[in-house]
């Protein structure tokens, strides 16, 4: 949440200054107020999803998540309304400028930031593995264009080479896939997603526990997170000696985080790159010294956190079991029967359920 708000904060800021908006009525009250409903609207939903049962239990909570949209949107018209009463003769474009300029920054820095928070509750490993992706391929990309680079990349970013973007590229598939036989005699080259999938406090999504009242991050590891046994193809056996290599499955996954953080993440740097000349700066802000601010150093991360959010949806994720019960006991007793008896009867015709147990 507070790197968001500074995010936006500093791009609200380049806005104010470049367009020269200190005149303007109500505008940074409004871009504030428009943080805070989007945030309202992407908050309740999270908690909606991930905290149902505590949601239902309590009476304030369940009115709130039952008229959540609404409300949102409710709070939306307002601020619609109360920019359309600012609208002064002499700003009409100006306003309309600095109305989409927050639309904008709300896209690009609160939905995104909002995926984080999804990605968060799926398991740590997926927030910190990605991180590390988008760090290490910044940092070696560096390395290799500082010793090899020749050949100018693209003219965004003068100081970027071929020679540091593929180098980067190579050095975050390698740190994003360990191999198993290397980390049995030497863990010290083990990168962090095979050392991170042996533990649950990372591979475990977050969960909400009834019996004990409290959030748990507490699991059976899925099979994405067991050592399997893989053979390698002939081409390759001739070449490393080996036949088979134990390994996660995650690690295999982890190969397409990597190969993103370093081939498509670079683009979210080239697109800041392009913002800050667009607009004759240099940097975000100089909320870190030498580095400029914090939207300098996130630029890439929201890229990559989105798509990892779209990476768990298409590929990882199944339906929730508990969810679906959780939904299931807010039903009234005719639906609830209903469902019964639909389950009843596909269980039966699909031989996982006989007659004799359902007379039973």
């Amino acid at each position: 949440m507070c790197v968001q708000i500074k995010c936006f904060h500093e791009i609200i800021t380049i806005g104010y200054n470049v367009y020269h908006s200190y005149d303007l009525p109500w505008f940074r009250t409004l871009s504030w107020y428009f943080l805070l409903c989007v945030n309202y609207f992407f908050y309740g939903e999270t908690v909606t999803d991930y905290f149902f049962t505590l949601v239902q239990r309590e009476e304030p909570l369940r009115i709130l998540s039952k008229y959540h949209r609404f409300i949102s949107f409710t709070l939306y018209l307002i601020g619609f309304c109360m920019f359309v009463l600012s609208l002064v003769k002499k700003h009409y474009r100006l306003q309309f400028y600095m109305f989409g300029w927050t639309h904008v920054t709300l896209l690009i820095v609160v939905t995104q930031s909002h995926l984080v928070i999804h990605n968060l509750f799926e398991g740590m490993i997926w927030f910190i593995v990605p991180i590390s992706c988008v760090i290490c391929n910044d940092i070696m990309a560096y390395m290799f264009g500082f010793f090899f680079g020749r050949t100018p990349l693209i003219k965004l970013s003068p100081k970027k080479t071929w020679e540091g973007f593929i180098g980067g590229f190579f050095a975050t598939v390698v740190f994003g896939l360990s191999r198993a036989r290397e980390c049995l005699w030497r863990p010290g080259l083990c990168p962090l997603s095979y050392v991170m999938s042996g533990y649950r406090c990372f591979v475990c999504p977050v969960e909400y526990n009834n019996d004990t009242n409290s959030f748990t991050v507490d699991c059976e590891p899925s099979d994405l997170f067991r050592l399997q046994e893989y053979n390698i193809p002939g081409v390759i056996q001739s070449v490393i000696g080996w036949k088979t290599v134990r390994m996660y499955p995650f690690q295999i996954h982890s190969i397409a985080l990597s190969t993103f953080a370093s081939l498509i993440g670079p683009f979210g740097g080239f697109f800041a790159s392009g913002f800050k000349r667009a607009f004759k700066i240099k940097d975000f802000a100089n909320t870190i010294p030498g580095h400029g601010g914090i939207m300098d150093r996130f630029d890439c991360q929201y890229l990559m956190a989105t798509f990892v959010n779209v990476y768990i949806a298409s590929f990882i994720r199944g339906p929730n079991p508990s969810k679906l019960i959780q939904q299931f006991l807010t039903l009234r007793p005719d639906q609830q029967l209903h469902i019964f008896n639909t389950l009843r009867s596909h269980l039966i015709d699909k031989g996982m359920l006989t007659s004799a147990t359902e007379d039973e």
